[in-house]
């Protein structure tokens, strides 16, 4: 005899149905001949939504309703967007399995007539009532438009699809903007979701909107953005048995630190506060927080567990503190790349250096522009170039799955153009490249590598041209990237890869 199918209490919200629509459909090919029904629940936090929630008194406004039907026995499970969890929940509820982690990063969709609100110089109106993204999104934005523009925060509340459609209205409505903020994931789950009608209304809310991925290093998320908690009762033995085989130890941890650092500070959706901790290879767990008070948003942090202390003798040689190397424009490179950029679907540009000197409406013949951190971003729109995201200072590889996610909706590798120094030119696999500029004299380093025993490399061009005087028991440390990628292409011995140079300095003080 079958047993009887699996209720599963979910928000009526299109995004949370297409959440916990992926939850039974996940469980119902894992565990062939279960039957999974999706039962739909109002809670408090659906019906306010002309007040921000961090000014109404109480807690758990998208959870408590759900919560009562699981214990009185009129649900078996329960799938939540983890960050709308309280830090303290009943014991007799059970963190069943937490899957795999969506990208877990902010995104930003501007209205189709953004790019000439910025050419008239005027300012932004932007959607969020989240405190964290009011505390670090403006600054950002303020530095990575086109323009400069000033950007004011509207208070905005309601489901995905009514937030976008704001982005229509028309101009000079009162409920007309010219940005939104939401989560990456959300709206990645809906456009993979085909069962509630969801992505066909996404695609078409989306339909030529500008769009800007938030960086991690100056904007990280809520804590357990991207995460979803499906919860059971916790003498339900069957069902908790069939959860625990779509729970993902990674995910757990990552969101057990963010968490634990968000309980630190008291808890609750009124926190200017993000943490976000993520997976690097080579590096391993990177955890991004940042916060602000009253004084402001305070600088971001990056954590990172330093590997085993440096060898003694204590004597370093810092390639970041060198004076720059010379660069040379390669010949005729400004016309040919203006030709290739139009030919592309999407460019990387490695370095604010690597893009020639050519009129913004030029490069923007490409669609997608990515660059490889927040410093390049800032320089190429300062020249009036729209960048959509960046590598976080990671290298292109690191970028790889956020690139690769549907929602984004990007060309294949093949169809890219990374623009580079020319002698970092080898190595990008299938991505066609072009190099626009190459390292020429400069003068020789201070304090001489040969003299060290601990060696930051700040560039492949540094290695290549000094490491002939490195000592034979040295140990270098570069940044990811294509910096490690020359390093391990020459057989450099006992190589370390860091975060940042900051990182490094620290690990030498250990």
């Amino acid at each position: 005899m079958s047993q009887r199918p699996l209720r599963l209490g979910t928000r009526r919200s299109l995004l949370a149905r297409a959440q916990s629509s992926a939850v039974a459909r996940t469980l119902e090919k894992l565990h062939p001949g279960l039957q999974v029904e999706l039962v739909g629940i109002d809670t408090r936090g659906d019906r306010i939504t002309e007040i921000p929630l961090s000014q109404v008194d109480g807690k758990e406004f998208f959870t408590a309703e759900i919560d009562a039907a699981l214990r009185a026995g009129t649900v078996d499970l329960t799938v939540h967007s983890y960050k709308d969890l309280s830090l303290e929940r009943p014991p007799e509820l059970h963190l069943g399995a937490v899957p795999a982690r969506e990208n877990p990063r902010d995104i930003v969709f501007f209205a189709p007539d953004a790019l000439e609100q910025l050419a008239r110089a005027l300012p932004l109106r932007i959607g969020s009532s989240s405190p964290r993204r009011q505390a670090f999104v403006p600054a950002f934005l303020e530095r990575a438009l086109p323009g400069a523009p000033r950007i004011e925060l509207c208070e905005l509340r309601g489901n995905v699809d009514t937030r976008l459609r704001r982005l229509r209205e028309r101009r000079g409505s009162e409920r007309q903007l010219d940005g939104v903020i939401l989560a990456f994931a959300g709206l990645s789950r809906l456009w993979q979701d085909e069962s509630v009608g969801a992505a066909a209304i996404l695609r078409e809310l989306l339909a030529g909107l500008p769009r800007m991925l938030l960086p991690l290093n100056l904007c990280p998320a809520a804590p357990a953005q991207g995460a979803l908690a499906i919860e059971c009762r916790s003498d339900d033995a069957r069902t908790r048995a069939l959860l625990a085989a779509i729970d993902d130890d990674a995910t757990r941890t990552a969101i057990t630190a963010e968490r634990a650092l968000l309980a630190e500070r008291g808890g609750g959706c009124h926190q200017r506060f993000g943490a976000t901790q993520v997976q690097v290879p080579g590096l391993g767990a990177l955890l991004y927080v940042r916060e602000a008070g009253e004084a402001g948003a305070a600088a971001p942090q990056l954590r990172w567990s330093l590997p085993a202390p440096p060898r003694a003798p204590l004597r370093p040689w810092d390639g970041s503190a060198q004076p720059p190397l010379e660069v040379a424009s390669i010949a005729g490179v400004a016309e040919l790349c203006m030709q290739r950029l139009a030919a592309s679907g999407a460019a990387f540009i490695a370095h604010r250096r690597a893009l020639p000197d050519m009129p913004a409406a030029a490069v923007s013949r490409c669609a997608h522009i990515w660059v490889s951190g927040t410093e390049s971003w800032f320089a190429l729109a300062a020249r009036g170039v729209w960048v959509e995201g960046c590598a976080e200072a990671l290298g292109f590889e690191a970028l790889r799955p956020t690139l690769a996610s549907a929602l984004l909706a990007l060309p294949a590798p093949s169809q890219w153009l990374a623009l580079t120094n020319e002698e970092a030119a080898a190595g990008w696999g299938e991505v066609p490249v072009l190099a626009t500029y190459r390292h020429v004299g400069g003068p020789q380093p201070q304090a001489a590598p040969g003299e060290a025993r601990q060696i930051w490399w700040a560039s492949g061009v540094q290695f290549e041209r000094w490491h002939g005087q490195w000592g034979a028991d040295c140990q270098h440390a570069c940044g990811p990237g294509k910096t490690l990628d020359t390093l391990r292409r020459a057989g450099a011995k006992e190589v370390t890869v860091f975060p940042s140079v900051h990182h490094w300095r620290e690990w030498l003080r250990t």
